[in-house]
């Protein structure tokens, strides 16, 4: 490829990058907190935006009785496809919907506001940023005016929070989508090209309320969830010495990220639930791993009259792994990030899971990289202040623009 259309790329995006950050900001004003999940709004926003650019933009709404049942409000996945020849399509996927804010913010969490080079808000980081790496690169690559074949295919979906299957889920099995090769979301500096799976599990343990100045008419459910925590952290201690040949992933661990029960003070707990979150390396066997989880829970209160539980499956995401045709994609990707930050950029793993899972297990090669710190600890995702800082931005850009000029041409 001749450097001077790399720099073209480069001078296009400099001129234009406060329309990029403005872009983002735009993105960030608009709240996506999910729960509650009411994610249609933005859909219209980034499909107004998109437009203005003169890209149309179609607006996927998941039927509402799918959008209840997953425990979400409205979900209207966008994609946009830019035709310019035969030839491979690139898909770019980033996902809009986000956790909440929650507390200890110094800045207006849906503000977009710039301060010292960072621009911050909830979902800045992850990963509405991507809407607008993917959306400048392309018209970047436009701006040259040169030959290209194939085509660019962007999918800003709705539910990557709770797992993908009315966001990318939803669009690859309707047949709305169907690239040749896929990058989404970044999250970091490195190439992505493996990432952890995760096992989301309800466990609800039930006992029997009884009066506390009475307590032996009762069967306390939470000295029984009691039994289940600690053999569930037990656990975190074998998972240590399991280890991980991908870079970047080192062991499985376990997570109890929610526990609700009782109902007073003078009341013994008769019903426990805890949420857990496993996450799983991509060595191990999913059906394995909740094969064995089940066991340890039932085992922790086998003894224990009066006691039952029920497990009930919230999540099961794959690991990503690489398929044969990711090279295509990864070496280019790491070819140009090394150019662009002037330091070695390689491929790794992350013990995040993506929706690029999703691409992958239809036989569609992917890898993620986009707009992200050096580290995912770095840009405060899920916490407050979210951030991005805008030289990663721009710089971000340039890869995923040099990149899809390579596979275009």
């Amino acid at each position: 490829m001749n450097p001077t259309l790399y720099a073209a790329l480069d001078t296009w995006i400099d001129a234009h990058f406060d329309d990029e950050v403005r872009f983002l900001q735009e993105l960030v004003r608009v709240p996506t907190d999910t729960p509650p999940g009411n994610n249609a709004p933005h859909a219209a926003r980034t499909s107004e935006l998109l437009e203005a650019f003169g890209f149309k933009a179609e607006c996927h709404a998941v039927p509402r009785s799918d959008v209840l049942q997953a425990g979400l409000e409205t979900v209207t996945n966008v994609v946009v496809r830019r035709h310019y020849g035969d030839g491979l399509t690139i898909g770019l996927n980033a996902h809009g919907d986000v956790v909440p804010p929650g507390e200890g913010w110094t800045h207006d969490p849906y503000g977009g506001e710039v301060d010292a080079g960072k621009l911050y808000g909830r979902a800045a980081a992850v990963s509405k940023c991507d809407f607008a790496t993917y959306a400048f690169a392309t018209r970047a690559v436009e701006s040259l005016k040169a030959p290209l074949k194939g085509s660019v295919e962007l999918y800003f979906t709705y539910d990557e929070e709770f797992g993908g299957e009315l966001g990318p889920g939803w669009l690859l099995g309707k047949g709305l989508i169907k690239p040749d090769l896929l990058i989404a979301a970044g999250f970091s500096y490195q190439v992505i090209t493996g990432h952890n799976g995760c096992l989301q599990m309800e466990v609800t343990v039930h006992g029997k309320m009884g009066h506390a100045a009475v307590p032996q008419t009762g069967v306390d459910a939470l000295q029984a969830a009691t039994r289940i925590l600690n053999a569930l952290y037990q656990q975190n201690t074998l998972y240590q010495q399991i280890r991980s040949d991908v870079k970047g992933i080192t062991h499985p661990y376990l997570n109890v990220g929610r526990i609700d029960g009782g109902t007073n003070t003078n009341v013994v707990p008769g019903k426990v639930t805890i949420k857990l979150d496993r996450r799983m390396i991509p060595e191990e066997n999913p059906a394995e791993v909740e094969a064995t989880l089940h066991r340890v829970i039932r085992d922790a209160v086998a003894d224990v009259p009066g006691i039952t539980v029920d497990i009930r499956r919230l999540l099961l995401a794959n690991a990503l792994k690489p398929l044969d045709g990711n090279k295509l994609l990864a070496q280019a990707l790491c070819k140009h990030a090394s150019a662009v930050f002037g330091e070695a950029i390689e491929e790794s793993g992350t013990p995040l899971y993506t929706d690029a899972r999703l691409f992958c297990e239809r036989g569609i090669p992917a890898v993620l990289y986009g707009c992200g710190p050096r580290t995912v600890s770095q840009s405060n995702a899920k916490r407050a202040d979210e951030h991005i800082d805008l030289e990663d931005l721009r710089r971000a850009t340039k890869v995923v623009a040099r990149t899809l000029l390579d596979l275009l041409s």
